[in-house]
Formats: structure tokens, sequence, C-alpha cells
């Protein structure tokens, strides 16, 4: 598996990333069976949040891998916190480190490789993040910290306090959710693609060296369905096959690809738990789409050029 580096960090992480969300819809066979076969074909970076499956996720997963300080080793963790049941978001001091601990414990490891905070917090004070995430650093049980779906302008006030660089940022981004392109490549026209709905959160990215992860790849809408042999997506769907007979792989690795040829090194998280599909998804590291697959997919979907 081609790895990269994580953000500013010198994190060494697999250039696909394995979502655990679904995981509490299986049994401990068919867990067990998906994480080793996860691991023997290199992808051992797993995402987890303290939310999924309200914490189920994150104890299958350490029951899967048979969890020792042996097998750690071996393995990159990073879960989220922030998002608290029936009160939405909370980035509070208290409400952070309770989270960390609370996944440390189902996950049964000292310490995250990775911690994300969970969406924004309107009502966030970044001075208690700081004084969270400080002490989660300096106490071992995070080495490196990151957000999710947050905007430019929100991570910039957190990082005037928090001293630890974010070298991550969840968000969704899939061949029919493009408005981080697609508000690029047509600005300075009167078209409504045009119109920046995340304040440049691309571009920021790049030019802070922070990893873009990018959830629900195959998904349209906002988990409306996936658009892979969707009758709704004919024409992509077609572009994509031709593509992907050349290749000799499946739609699904030419979707993956399709992420993965951005410059901006994004780092996608699966969101499956069939064993076969994300080993087409890992397929994708070892393929580079032309500039002009790229565009042709791109434009299948229904993304317009000016």
């Amino acid at each position: 598996m081609r790895s990269m580096k994580l953000g500013s960090s010198q994190l060494e992480a697999p250039v696909v990333a394995v979502g655990c969300m679904r995981m509490k819809d299986k049994s401990k066979a068919e867990a067990e069976k998906f994480v080793k076969g996860a691991m023997d074909a290199g992808a051992n970076f797993f995402d987890h949040a303290n939310v999924y499956g309200d914490g189920l996720c994150e104890e299958m997963f350490a029951e899967a891998i048979g969890m020792t300080p042996t097998v750690r080793e071996k393995v990159i963790l990073q879960s989220k916190c922030g998002i608290r049941r029936k009160v939405a978001f909370d980035f509070s001091r208290d409400n952070i480190l309770k989270a960390v601990d609370g996944s440390l414990k189902r996950l049964k490891t000292d310490y995250l490789d990775v911690l994300l905070l969970h969406r924004p917090d309107a009502l966030v004070e970044p001075e208690e993040v700081a004084e969270a995430l400080g002490r989660l650093h300096a106490d071992g049980k995070v080495r490196h910290f990151g957000v999710s779906n947050q905007p430019p302008m929100l991570i910039q006030l957190l990082q005037k306090y928090v001293s630890q660089p974010f070298v991550a940022n969840q968000l969704q981004f899939s061949i029919t959710n493009a408005t981080m392109i697609s508000s690029d490549l047509t600005m300075n026209t009167a078209r409504p693609e045009a119109v920046s709905r995340d304040g440049g959160i691309l571009n920021y990215c790049r030019l802070n060296n922070i990893t873009i992860q990018p959830w629900s790849p195959f998904q349209y809408g906002y988990f409306e369905g996936i658009f892979l042999d969707n009758p709704k997506f004919p024409e992509l769907n077609e572009k994509i096959g031709q593509i992907a007979a050349k290749y000799g792989v499946s739609k699904v690795t030419v979707t993956m690809a399709w992420l993965l040829r951005h410059p901006a090194r994004m780092q996608p998280v699966t969101g499956t738990m069939n064993l076969d599909r994300l080993r087409d998804c890992l397929k994708a590291a070892d393929i580079t789409l032309t500039r002009d697959e790229w565009y042709a997919i791109y434009l299948a979907a229904g993304n317009i050029l000016p």
C-alpha cells in the first residue's frame, strides 16, 4: 500500500483510510474477517469516532483485531470527539478529555495517533480546546490532532490558541459532491457553482499542509445513496466503466483513483464493511488517472467547465 505523510506530521500513513462507522452492523466473526483482511492488504489506518454506534464500533474493533501492545504497534488509530447525543456539539475541555478517555478504554490502547474535533461547535471556546488538547498531548494520550468538516476561519481561530498543528480535516467530497473544486473552476462567472460554500477550504488546507480526508467518497447528496451503478447517473457510470475497462479494474477502483489523482494528496476514508469492495478501493493507490480521464469523469457527473 502506497503511503503518505499526514499533514505536516512525520506520521507515515496509507493513502486510503478504513472507516469503521458501520462496524456495529456486523457480527463478531464478520468484523474479525474484515479487520484481518484490511491489515493483510496493508490498510492499517482505521478511522473511528466516539459516537459511531455510541461507542460500540470502537469496542468491536478492539475485539476484532485482538488488541495487544504488539498489535497496537502495527496500526494507526484515529478517532473523533465533540458530538454529544441530545446536545449536539460540545468542545468544552471536560467533554474532550472525557471523550478521549472513553475511546482509549474501548479501543484498549493508551494513545490515539490522531484525534479530530468532530464538526464545528458554535459555542466553542478556543482557550478550552487548547487546554484540553495540550493536556492530551503532554500526557501522551494523543499524538496528532485535526478537525472534521470545519471551515478555514474556524480552523485559524482554533490554531491561534492550540499549539499543536492540525494535520487533517475530514470533509465530504466525491465526484458528485465536488463543490470544493467547482467553485474555483467557475469563479468570476454568474453561475451558481461559482459561489464558494466552504470559504476556500481546499486551497486553505493545501496552503497550511492539512491533509483532506474525503468521507462518503461514493455518495451523492447527503447520504442519499451511492452513485455507482445508479440509474440516476447513466453518463457518469458509463464513463467510469470505460476507464475501468482500460485499466482492468472495477468502477470502485476508478472512483477512488479519481480522488487520489488530485494534487492535494487527499486520504479518502472508505465506509464499506465489504472486504472485496475495500480491496478494490485499495487498488486505486496503484493507478494514476490521466488529466483527460480525470476531467472526463468530472464532467460526466454533471459538473461544468466555464
